[in-house]
């Protein structure tokens, strides 16, 4: 058994391996890198669940977890361990990860076909192979994104874990604008980056305080979260400016949280991720469910013990953490209520699970963030993925609509250009749901399954895993005294559950409101089985939480999940919650999903009609539309943020090139070709004059000594006497002078 926990670290090794042969290799063979990318997914996932598995057939696994080093990185009094772990809350992520990204590869080989918006005459080669032209670039990246959060998730150090976090940015950077032709694909792409880097940066810098302060200087997380160095941390504190002594547990865990709101889209940093929906909807399906967002809540996951002491010494680091969870988790559903795009709908509802799940680590509710975190990442790929079907299906529908009516300038049915008051609308937009309806008749399997993960997402009870793990999160929010984060939970979650209604009808029910949607064609096989087979877990893997106490159900199924985490929980000296029983959060459950689908269903069970503007928006007036228009956070960050940056970057310009730094630099150059001048004068009258003056009189004298050498013997014999006599009277004259 040890065995097969030893090969963690080979998990994230196939999809590098795929990346690199790609790269090198298999660019331009599209057949060759489908079989690679999906055959090193497929690699990856029997070895990640066969760890998986065996963890779970492992009993009290998480009383001794797998913490194996593969090399050091000396530090000069410490150093840096790199290597692998296995234990609990990674076993459970090695079922999920592996295989969504499995799924995610296969569903990209049908999705990824030539795009509508590059020239069909500019690449004849693609157009005929039916691929997009960057298609083996597409899968590069996303084997280069599996193996960032693969190696993530099987990290031994926050180090290690960092690394990986970055290598998923940095693909979430190329993959959303990766049809960077588009300029709104650029430009979500440069947003994302730059706004996941605040809160990158800041965990940066709490990654370095942990480090300098932690005894033995260490990112391990079996090191770190030693009770030894866990009190250490609590009772040593930090002088922070306006705010005074702070235990430094505390100001590292908010510096860390500050990551994860980045990563994980939590308000303010939540801006990046509706844009990103700029990307491929595969991409989607990546940076939004399974992997890359979901990251930073295991991050803090992965880190709750030190929230937990941080919260017995500071019991406002863990309600920071609490109130932001459960404030994104209202405000994003709001948002929701009121976009036209089937995405971007999904990636508020992404913000505002994601919120959920951050509110319960806050209350010190581990297993249920944990739980929720596994379950909405198998319904929210099904729902991105299959957004992706339904588009997929409609760009179809138009293009055969415009085959045959050879109308390319978006008029409806009857030859009219469609106009409403509720925003504006592009006819031939197959992401607009207003150019939707009825796709229930037209694509079934893809329906039917964004059904099941519509209702996992709302939480329907019993049958789907939305709702034993939000039911979780509730009873955790009741149980411990959490009043106002239970209702404001509450209320998003009867807020998730009518928008997503909303979703469902405008997209799925009702008649058909475009060509696009009336000729819409089933997607192809390889779309539709990953479909099928997540739609499987999107309802049983809620099945493993069934808390005991359930009326009637409970204890039927043991709860599967509580028991599995629960040694682990004692090893990492966890306090788990026990909850009782009780019919508060359970009604509450009940009530605000049938209640939000219900209603959902009766405004818009049977679609809009055509040109219909949405009755929400007639009813709420002005409070749709600041839902519609996002409270425009974006236009106050481009009037605030980004206008200042603007300034101070102009002012710093002015400051560099006219004023000062470029007027120091121009003085000091002009001052150094002075003295170069001078110096040249200096060397050519002086230096030049001595030496040409030398040259001269050696060049006389030697013109001189040269009439002496004529090669006759009495010249020589009379030259030599000569001096012979001179050197004799000036010999002698001093003699003849003493004389006289």
């Amino acid at each position: 058994m040890d065995g097969i926990f030893n090969a963690a670290w080979i998990v994230p090794i196939p999809p590098f391996l795929a990346f690199v042969a790609i790269v090198l290799g298999l660019n331009r063979n599209k057949r060759g890198t489908t079989l690679v990318a999906v055959g090193a997914a497929a690699i990856s996932w029997i070895l990640g669940w066969s760890i998986a598995i065996a963890s779970f057939a492992t009993a009290h696994f998480g009383e001794h977890p797998v913490d194996q080093a593969l090399y050091s990185i000396p530090t000069g009094t410490s150093e840096f361990v790199i290597g692998y772990a296995v234990d609990p809350a990674n076993a459970l992520m090695l079922f999920m990860v592996p295989f969504l990204v499995l799924m995610i590869f296969i569903y990209s080989s049908g999705y990824m076909t030539f795009p509508g918006h590059l020239s069909a005459t500019a690449y004849p080669e693609a157009v005929a192979q039916g691929k997009d032209p960057r298609y083996s670039r597409f899968f590069a990246y996303i084997c280069l994104f599996a193996t960032g959060m693969l190696g993530l998730v099987v990290s031994n150090s926050l180090l290690t874990f960092f690394v990986f976090w970055e290598i998923m940015g940095l693909c979430s950077y190329l993959l959303i604008g990766f049809w960077y032709e588009k300029p709104t694909a650029k430009a979500a792409a440069i947003k994302a980056f730059m706004t996941t880097r605040i809160g990158d940066a800041l965990m940066l810098i709490g990654m370095l305080f942990l480090y300098i302060r932690s005894e033995p200087s260490s990112l391990r997380f079996s090191e770190l979260f030693t009770a030894e160095n866990l009190e250490q941390l609590a009772h040593s504190t930090a002088n922070v400016p306006f705010i005074g002594a702070v235990p430094w547990i505390a100001l590292i865990a908010v510096l860390i949280f500050c990551g994860s709101i980045g990563k994980s889209a939590q308000f303010p940093l939540h801006v990046w991720l509706p844009d990103a929906m700029e990307g491929p909807t595969p991409v989607s399906a990546m940076i939004h469910a399974a992997t890359m967002v979901s990251a930073g809540v295991f991050l803090l996951v992965r880190m709750f013990p030190i929230y937990q002491m941080a919260g017995e010494v500071s019991g406002s680091a863990l309600q920071f953490v609490a109130f932001i969870g459960a404030f994104t988790a209202i405000f994003a559903a709001t948002i929701a209520m009121a976009q036209w795009d089937v995405k971007r709908v999904l990636a508020y509802s992404t913000i505002s699970q994601l919120g959920y799940m951050v509110a319960a680590i806050g209350m010190g509710a581990y297993v249920a963030a944990l739980f929720h975190l596994l379950t909405h990442a198998f319904f929210k790929a099904l729902l991105f993925l299959g957004s992706g079907s339904v588009i997929h299906g409609v760009e179809h529908g138009f293009h055969h609509a415009h085959h045959n009516s050879h109308d390319a300038h978006g008029h409806d049915s009857h030859g009219h250009i469609v106009h409403r008051s509720d925003g504006d609308l592009n006819p031939q937009d197959p992401q607009d749901m207003r150019n939707m309806g009825g796709l229930l008749q037209r694509m079934p399997r893809t329906g039917w399954t964004f059904i099941i993960g519509g209702l996992a997402l709302s939480g329907f009870p019993l049958i789907t895993a939305g709702f034993w793990s939000k039911d979780e999160i509730l009873a955790s929010a009741w149980g411990g005294n959490h009043l106002l984060v239970f209702g404001t939970l509450a209320l998003s979650a009867f807020l998730t559950a009518f928008y997503t209604m909303r979703q469902i009808g405008l997209t799925f029910l009702g008649k058909p409101r475009s060509e696009g949607a009336s000729h819409a064609p089933e997607s192809v096989a390889a779309m539709t089985t990953p479909l099928i087979l997540i739609s499987f877990f999107a309802i049983v893997a809620g099945w493993v939480g069934i808390p005991e106490h359930f009326p009637v159900i409970g204890g039927l199924v043991p709860n599967w999940i509580e028991h599995f985490l629960e040694p682990y929980m004692e090893y990492l000296h966890l306090h788990a919650h026990v909850l009782e029983f009780n019919f508060v959060p359970l009604v509450t459950s009940l009530v605000v999903a049938l209640g939000g689908l219900g209603l959902g269903y009766v405004i818009y069970g049977q679609g809009l009609k055509e040109g219909q503007i949405d009755p929400l928006a007639k009813l709420l007036g002005p409070i749709w539309w600041a839902w519609h228009r996002k409270y425009w956070v974006d236009e106050f960050y481009t009037a605030t943020i980004v206008a200042f940056t603007l300034a101070l970057s102009k002012f710093l310009a002015l400051f560099d090139r006219e004023w000062v730094i470029d007027a120091l630099v121009n003085a000091i150059g002009r001052v150094a070709l002075w003295l170069s001048d001078l110096a040249g004068a200096f060397d050519r009258i002086v230096v030049d004059g001595a030496v040409m003056g030398l040259g001269w009189l050696s060049d006389q004298a030697g013109g001189i000594t040269r009439l002496l050498q004529d090669g006759r013997v009495q010249a020589y014999l009379l030259f030599g006497l000569l001096v012979a006599a001179v050197w004799l009277f000036l010999s002698v004259l001093p003699l003849i002078m003493t004389l006289v």
